[in-house]
């Protein structure tokens, strides 16, 4: 995947779901490495090994709308106190979004996933934390791609103080040092419409400023993004 970063890839067929009501995800064998993914989340005193290890037992192999793995996070979620009020942190180094800061992953974020309900910021960000340490750490990859923190850029803060963003947007770029060499910044941008998501990429050595929805239509929808 690291390798893929930047490229154009074939798009696997059993990942394209054309029924969007029902979305499905890839089916992968069970049982390989939830415990170590769920561990980086999680604090280790608070979920030990052994109940994630338990969680992945007796898990019903049926071929329904959500995935053996996903079948198996949620059952562990449902084991776990999260359930009962109960909170995880996940602490995130400045090298992800030029400042270090703490997410709190709770009850209604797991909820997001097992329902497909529209993304929080903490998922957004958790999710971007893991790709960075997983693909990008300590590779040159850091020095192509960088990433801005939605909840410091986004439509309530623009519209309620523009000042303070512009100057978030260029703390973030200074803190890279060097904007002269080629590399992309990513803004996940919520629109506010609905909770829908687009992404703003950023690139300065060429003063282009790139955007990608799913959805149709054109970038005059979301003035606040402009």
């Amino acid at each position: 995947m690291r390798d893929a970063v930047g490229s154009f890839v074939g798009w696997p067929s059993d990942l394209i779901f054309p029924d969007a009501e029902t979305p499905t995800r890839p089916t992968h064998k069970a049982g390989k490495g939830i415990s170590r993914r769920i561990e980086s989340v999680a604090s280790q005193k608070e979920v030990p090994g052994r109940k994630l290890k338990k969680a992945g037992k007796d898990i019903p192999t049926t071929s329904g709308t959500k995935s053996q793995i996903m079948m198996r996070l949620e059952k562990m979620v449902e084991e776990s106190d999260i359930m009962h009020g109960a909170i995880r942190s996940v602490d995130i180094d400045e090298g992800v979004f030029g400042i270090a800061h703490s997410e709190i992953i709770a009850k209604e974020d797991m909820q997001q996933l097992f329902e497909h309900e529209e993304l929080g910021i903490v998922v957004i960000h958790t999710y971007i934390w893991y790709m960075y340490d997983t693909l990008m750490r300590g590779t040159e990859l850091c020095n192509r791609f960088n990433f801005i923190a939605a909840s410091r850029i986004n439509t309530t803060l623009i519209t309620k103080n523009p000042t303070s963003v512009k100057n978030e947007l260029v703390d973030r770029f200074m803190a890279v040092g060097d904007n002269t060499t080629p590399s992309l910044y990513f803004l996940p941008f919520n629109s506010g419409n609905g909770g829908h998501w687009v992404l703003v990429a950023m690139d300065l050595s060429r003063l282009m400023v790139y955007y990608l929805d799913s959805l149709s239509g054109d970038w005059s929808k979301y003035p606040s993004m402009k």
